[in-house]
This record gives structure tokens, sequence and C-alpha cells, in this order.
């Protein structure tokens, strides 16, 4: 039985702690046969909830690009950070429900990149399916999650926590924005040919172009051409 007393306070702090949006699902739809990312079940025994949280990116970071890399890479880090902080505060809220909850690594962050599985660059939890499925948004052809009032412009983390929260629903929304089929503008700027239209995403030739070509510093474009 979900817990909606509890729900509603991490919701609540998380909005006060600045964080623009919070969604939660249950962990069961990772289960799903056409999810084909790694299973936040096998992180956390009992696990009962996935909270997603999100900070939108300011869009003087992006408009310059691709001037002003490292102005783009620092906000994202500050983004990055800022979710940590948030995300640490409502896992010492929820530890002192008597629960427990960790927090995933940010994705296409400095830290998702450490973290992910070097032979596949799969995160240990796809945080943009678990937005997927609570209803923030859905994916762009440059598998990005779009979000109402942010598009793509986003920085997301998760926790995982055994603490029955009350789960949100994503209305039936298509898994592909209907935007995104006829603008294909993601794939034509893409600096390495990364993403096709055909769906997929060469996230090797993604990741070399960022942590070799640029040194570290992030690309940003697919981003920054999108009209959502």
């Amino acid at each position: 039985m979900s817990d909606p007393v509890l729900t509603k306070a991490i919701k609540d702090a998380a909005i006060e702690m600045n964080a623009d949006f919070i969604g939660i699902v249950d962990p069961s739809c990772f289960l799903n046969p056409d999810y084909l990312g790694n299973r936040p079940q096998e992180i956390m025994p009992g696990l009962r909830s996935v909270i997603v949280l999100g900070v939108g990116i300011p869009r003087g970071a992006f408009e310059p690009l691709p001037k002003g890399r490292a102005e783009y890479t620092n906000t994202l880090m500050a983004a990055t950070a800022t979710l940590r902080v948030i995300a640490f505060q409502i896992a010492r809220m929820i530890e002192k429900q008597g629960y427990r909850a960790t927090i995933v690594p940010p994705e296409g962050s400095e830290f998702g990149y450490w973290y992910a599985d070097r032979e596949t660059l799969k995160a240990s939890v796809s945080i943009k399916y678990a937005g997927y499925c609570a209803g923030l948004g859905n994916f762009g052809m440059n598998h990005l999650l779009i979000t109402e009032g942010f598009g793509p412009r986003v920085r997301m983390t998760a926790l995982l926590t055994d603490a029955p929260l009350e789960a949100d629903e994503n209305g039936s929304m298509p898994f592909i924005h209907e935007h995104c089929r006829s603008c294909l503008k993601c794939i034509d700027i893409c600096p390495v040919g990364a993403i096709s239209p055909d769906g997929k995403i060469g996230r090797h030739k993604c990741a070399e172009y960022m942590f070799n070509a640029l040194g570290g510093l992030r690309c940003g474009l697919c981003i920054n051409v999108c009209p959502l």
C-alpha cells in the first residue's frame, strides 16, 4: 500500500529545493520486455519506487554553441551538483521515515559517463526511461527526454528506494515525440553522425567525440538545434 503523505512530502521538498520537476514510478515498468537497459531491481533488493528529479538548463548556455563549450559544460556540471544536493536531502528524508534510499548517477553527465558500463556505455538505470514512465516527457530522435517547458534542455537524476510511494502515470504518452519524426534536425547537425533516422544512436561515437576530440567538453548541438 502506497504512502500518499510521504509521497507529497517528497514532492513538495524537491520543488522547494528548486527542482523543476519530479516524478515517481513503480519499478515494475523496467520489467517491460521492450526495455533493453539495466534494471534497478538488480541494485536494490526490495525496491518499491524510483524517484526522478530534474532541473531545466538555462538557454544562455546552449545558444552560443559550438562557441562557449566550456561555459556550457560548466553550466551542466552546476545542474548536476544541484541535483545531487536535492537528491541527498530527499534520501535523508526517506531514511528518517525508516526506509532506504540511494542516488543514481545523472545520465549523460561526467558522473554518468564514469559509472556507465565501458563496453555498452549504458547507465546502471535509465533515468530517461523512468521519466517517460512517470509522464515527464517522451523521447526524441536524439535519445533524449523531451520535457514540457524545457524540451531536451534538462539534467536529471533519480533515487531508488524501498519506500512505498504513489506512482505517477504517463497517460499512454507515445514513446517518440510526435514532432521528431518530421524534424530530424538533430540528425543533420551531429558532427560525428551518431544519430540515425532509424532511431539508433552510436553511443561510442558520441563519447569519443566529447571525451577525446573535445577534451571532455560537452557537445550539445543536438540539444541546441531542437525546436521543442
